[in-house]
């Protein structure tokens, strides 16, 4: 039988940190530069970056801090790994998508983009959070970011899909690269859901208001990349329209579904961001409020509905433990929403029959190309892992701050 004690972290993290740190200065060194000629439009768009970093820093690191003894390692981690991955995504997407002899340009605009693309880890990250531990999750989101940043060029540059799209794609991407690390990571211990799995009134109070931030600022992550005004102003209202009918219903819903007709918090969690997930493909060109409204209490219903039929079956038959749940947040309602952009873009381009199965077939193979490229490089990556090397945390010690942070007052008998 295994230790108790959770193995130090002391050599591997610093370690590992440094040394990404110091290749990541040397890169930038000898391959990049600013692109000095966007000046004026990286000062237009920074109010709407600032807005991204809100969410991707704010948001995800409150959203994930609902577990009781596991508040330090929720938004802490969640800083961590954003500051190294979007530091990775500049230099892989640099990398990919510039075709510039010499020095490749970089600007506001390529850190905007690492920050959308980073989300993709931070969503992988609440299906591990509490069983993975920092160097798990660093090494976790080199592979990811690679991957996903792999699988949006093949979208862009053979499938020609919108740049803005193939960015919208990191939902279903985080999910099932998540999940499919998950399963890998799964122990019997976790099949019923232990003491410090559960959130106490604080710790609820915490992940509101992450979900709070991620609700106010959605519009913007929906938006940020279009440069139409007038789909970027539909991309805007449609998704506000969205998160609020989402938000809205979560409430009706939890209600419903409650046997004494009570409002739970984890389906308030789940179900007010699903709107603006589900409208982050076809918020540019929705021409009507209903329509998205309508996409809003939709995905309400796949994220409560999700959350209260399917943990179970996760659990139990496909033993992967989720445990943020972002098969419900993410995963799902963003499906939903590929499936119906597919669905808006047959309509809008009725007319050009000619060429519309084999547009439509396009839009359909890169989300799913998207996912069975996010499915298969988790399941790798979970493999991998699992290796000694990683000093993985004994199942013991999941879900508890203890494991990787100091508590002073501890030590003095409190």
């Amino acid at each position: 039988m295994g230790s108790d004690y959770p193995p130090s972290l002391r050599c591997g993290l610093p370690g590992l940190i440094l040394f990404l740190e110091t290749a990541f200065i040397l890169i930038f060194w000898f391959c990049f530069s600013n692109e000095h000629g966007r000046t004026s439009k990286d000062l237009e768009i920074y109010p709407a970056f600032q807005d991204v970093n809100v969410l991707v820093i704010f948001g995800f690191g409150f959203l994930l801090a609902f577990l009781k003894r596991y508040g330090f390692s929720s938004t802490g981690f969640n800083l961590l790994i954003a500051a190294l991955g979007v530091q990775w995504a500049v230099l892989v997407e640099g990398f990919l998508f510039s075709s510039s002899a010499g020095k490749m340009k970089i600007s506001l605009h390529s850190v905007l983009k690492a920050s959308i693309s980073v989300t993709a880890v931070l969503i992988s990250a609440g299906a591990l959070l509490g069983k993975a531990n920092p160097i798990q999750l660093i090494w976790m989101a080199m592979v990811e970011v690679a991957a996903f940043s792999t699988s949006r060029w093949i979208n862009v540059k053979f499938l020609k899909i919108e740049e803005h799209t193939s960015l919208m794609h990191v939902h279903i991407f985080g999910t099932y690269f998540g999940l499919a690390v998950s399963w890998w990571l799964y122990h019997s211990s976790l099949s019923e859901r232990v003491e410090k799995e559960k959130p106490n009134p604080i710790s609820d109070l915490f992940s509101m208001l992450g979900t709070l931030f991620l609700w106010m600022f959605w519009p913007s992550f929906n938006s940020v990349l279009i440069v139409d005004v007038m789909e970027k102003r539909n991309a805007v209202c449609n998704t506000y329209y969205a998160v609020a009918v989402s938000a809205a219903a979560a409430f009706a819903l939890s209600s419903l579904s409650s046997r004494n007709g009570k409002i739970r918090m984890i389906h308030i969690h789940h179900a007010a961001l699903a709107g603006g997930v589900a409208l982050g493909f076809s918020a540019p060109i929705i021409p009507h409020p209903w329509i998205a409204m309508i996409l809003g209490l939709l995905a309400s219903m796949v994220a409560v509905l999700g959350s209260h039929c399917l943990q179970t079956c996760l659990n139990s038959v496909f033993k992967i433990h989720d445990t943020c749940g972002v098969h419900y947040t993410f995963g799902l309602p963003g499906l939903l929403g590929a499936i119906v952009n597919v669905i808006l873009f047959v309509i809008i381009k009725w007319a050009s029959l000619s060429s519309l199965g084999y547009l439509a077939l396009i839009e359909v193979g890169a989300f799913m190309l998207t996912t069975a490229i996010g499915l298969g490089t988790g399941f790798i990556t979970g493999f991998i892992l699992t290796f000694k090397l990683w000093k993985t945390l004994p199942a013991s010690k999941y879900f508890d701050d203890q494991a990787y942070w100091e508590f002073p007052h501890l030590a003095c008998g409190f």
